[in-house]
C-alpha cells in the first residue's frame, strides 16, 4: 500500500509560525511534525509515499529529499497554490496508482498503527475516528457497531486525518480546489464508508499553543 501525508495547507491558525516554515516542517521534540508520520509508516512497511505541497514547498523537499534515510521513496506532488484536500489527492492520483491508498494529514500527530490499515479495502473510504477533542465536542461522523460510517447518529466521533481511500471516490472528477468532505458526505449515503474508533494518543497540531504543549510533553519524555 502507498501512502499520502497531506502538507499543502498554509498554516493560517498556526501563523506566525508559519510565515517562514511550512507547517509540517514546525519541530515536535527533536523532529518535524511530518517526520513522525514517515517513521511510522515505514515501521508498518509502508515506504512509498506521497507528498503534496504548496506553501513553501521548497523547504519541504530540502527538509526530506527522497526519503532515503527514512528507509522510503518520497515523490512529491507540488501545488502553485493549495487546491484543498481532495484537489491536492486528485492531482497525485497518478503517483498513487489503481489501489486502495492511505492518507494522513501532515497536522496531526499520533501513535495510531498504520499496520491496521493495511488489509483494508473499503469500496470508497475507511476512516479512522477518534474521541472528540475539547475544541471540536460535536464530531463528525457516527460509527455503527458494524463499523459503517453515518451522518447521523446519538453520538458523532471526530475524523483523525487518518484514512484509506480508493481511487474510485475520485472518480469523473476535473482538476482544479476541491473540499473532501462532499465526496465523503455523498459515499457515506450511499453506504460505501467504513470506519473505526482509535483512543489511543492523537492531537490536531492546529493552533500554536497545541504545538507548544506538544513539544513539551514530548520533550519531557
Amino acid at each position: 500500500m502507498k501512502a499520502m501525508i497531506l502538507c499543502a495547507g498554509r498554516g493560517e491558525r498556526m501563523r506566525p509560525l508559519t510565515d517562514s516554515t511550512p507547517k509540517p516542517l514546525l519541530r515536535v521534540g527533536d523532529k518535524p511534525l511530518v517526520q513522525y508520520h514517515i517513521e511510522r509508516l515505514v515501521q508498518a512497511g509502508v515506504t512509498e509515499i506521497v507528498i503534496n505541497h504548496a506553501w513553501l514547498g521548497e523547504q519541504i523537499e530540502d527538509s526530506l529529499g527522497h526519503g532515503a534515510r527514512f528507509g522510503a521513496r518520497i515523490q512529491y506532488s507540488a501545488e502553485r497554490e493549495a487546491l484543498e484536500t481532495a484537489g491536492g489527492i486528485l492531482k497525485a492520483l497518478p503517483l498513487l496508482g489503481d489501489e486502495p491508498f492511505l492518507v494522513v494529514n501532515g497536522d496531526v500527530w499520533c501513535d495510531y498503527p498504520f499496520s491496521r490499515l493495511l488489509s483494508a479495502a473499503p469500496v470508497a473510504a475507511h476512516l479512522v475516528l477518534v474521541p472528540n477533542p475539547e475544541h471540536h465536542p460535536d464530531g463528525d461522523f457516527a460509527l455503527s457497531e458494524g463499523g459503517e460510517v453515518g451522518l447521523a447518529g446519538a453520538h458523532k466521533y471526530t475524523f483523525a486525518g487518518i484514512s484509506v481511500m480508493h481511487p474510485a471516490l475520485f472518480a469523473g472528477l476535473g482538476a482544479g480546489k476541491r473540499s473532501l468532505a462532499p465526496l465523503l458526505r455523498a459515499a457515506i449515503e450511499a453506504g460505501q464508508v467504513s470506519g473505526e474508533l482509535y483512543q489511543g494518543d492523537w492531537v490536531d497540531v492546529g493552533t500554536p499553543q497545541r504545538l507548544e504543549k506538544l513539544d513539551r510533553r514530548m520533550r519531557k519524555h
